[in-house]
């Protein structure tokens, strides 16, 4: 016998071993063995607030564009948090969220046993850690003339768009307008704690830092105290079982020439930079209200004065905290997570 023929069946049983060959698993006789037997199953991915498991009737939030995995079979949901699979195997099956598709602050719900074939919609839980006094769904938008919606036509500013988007989106959004026209960051630092205790949200959208130019101390001992504020309201809406969501501020029109608008977008866009860096740092999704006007084809389009928007600002601040709020927090960055753990809320 040729030397080379102990080698040769080494190495063909060698590949056999590590799934050389056909990837199809064969039968004896060396026929395809067919697939196991499977059902189609559909569902949705809900909000499920209190945590137990179950799509109560008052429990209408849907997530869009989340994984989730059924007895090893992916996908992914569309309109309404809907999902359907063509053939999931029979039997006894797990079905859960994908963590790294949620939208930021989301976390999935506990694995849910389903039984293939399924005689009907899966609801698939996905939860928010808030505080036991959080109100579900409740937004409140805080910051200063901007957020107050100064320069809009019905004076909503960016909020009544928000709210029609989220409730589109997700089928249940309100939203308090807290803004308080000509103030700093460093006063809504000192408000922000009796704002949360009086509404109570779910989320606290911060917008602040465009008055802080009109301080001395901002211009000349760069960046005095607006990282600062910021980082404590975003602390503060933790201690009280709420999520922050962060804007970056928004640059003015530079058309006034009379009004140093060069100068102050600059400063804008130092700040929105150390903003940017502190968000990652406490793990806060930003919304890029900065970075979404200047990708506009034309900023003084989208201004009322010098400083506020008009309509078309507003709708594109919208859509930056839309954005932020239904998208997954980003993966890169370090920082501290929220501090606070899931407490069925105690009633609206």
């Amino acid at each position: 016998m040729s030397t080379r023929a102990p080698a040769l069946i080494l190495l063909a049983a060698l590949a056999a071993s590590c799934g050389g060959g056909s990837s199809n698993p064969s039968g004896p006789d060396g026929t395809p063995t067919p697939p196991p037997p499977g059902s189609a199953v559909s569902g949705f991915v809900f909000y499920d607030e209190n945590a137990n498991g179950t799509a109560d009737p008052s429990e209408t939030v849907r997530l869009p564009a989340v994984g989730v995995a059924i007895g090893g079979v992916t996908t992914s949901t569309v309109a309404g948090g809907r999902f359907s699979f063509s053939n999931v195997p029979n039997g006894a099956q797990t079905a859960q969220t994908s963590p790294a598709t949620l939208p930021a602050y989301f976390t999935p719900g506990a694995p849910l046993s389903v039984a293939v074939p399924a005689s009907s919609d899966v609801a698939v839980p996905a939860v928010l850690a808030i505080g036991s006094r959080s109100r579900p769904n409740l937004y409140l938008a805080f910051g200063d003339s901007i957020t107050f919606g100064t320069g809009s036509s019905d004076g909503s500013g960016y909020v009544d768009e928000l709210r029609a988007d989220l409730r589109a989106y997700w089928g249940k959004a309100d939203i308090t307008n807290d803004g308080v026209p000509a103030t700093r960051s460093n006063r809504g630092e000192m408000r922000v704690g009796r704002s949360l205790a009086t509404h109570r949200p779910a989320y606290l959208l911060i917008l602040y830092g465009t008055n802080d130019f009109n301080d001395p101390e901002c211009r000349d001992e760069f960046p005095c105290y607006t990282i600062t504020s910021l980082r404590s309201m975003v602390l503060q809406a933790r201690d009280a079982g709420a999520f922050p969501i962060l804007g970056t501020i928004p640059p003015v029109d530079p058309s006034y020439a009379d009004r140093d608008a060069a100068a102050r977008n600059d400063w804008v866009r130092r700040m929105n930079d150390l903003v940017r860096s502190m968000a990652r740092e406490e793990r806060v999704p930003i919304a890029e209200v900065h970075g979404d006007f200047l990708k506009q084809p034309s900023l003084p389009a989208l201004f009322d004065d010098f400083l506020h928007p008009n309509d078309a600002g507003y709708r594109v601040m919208a859509r930056s905290f839309f954005d932020a709020i239904t998208k997954p927090l980003p993966t890169s960055g370090s920082g501290r997570a929220p501090e606070f753990f899931f407490e069925p809320p105690a009633g609206p």
